[in-house]
């Protein structure tokens, strides 16, 4: 199948902290894929530093 969603050692910083680090992630076409993470986790920044 054909990878629509593909991160490799993904990390996002605010200043100097750590908000997401080194996510590998394969997410292929057809498939439903969902983060389940307490808030502040960083799932929407990781979606958003994905798409950008």
């Amino acid at each position: 199948m054909t990878n629509v969603i593909r991160t490799r050692l993904l990390s996002k910083n605010y200043g100097t902290e750590e908000v997401v680090s080194s996510v590998n992630m394969n997410v292929q076409r057809g498939e439903i894929y969902g983060f389940l993470e307490p808030d502040g986790a960083g799932k929407s920044t990781l979606m958003i530093k994905r798409l950008i």
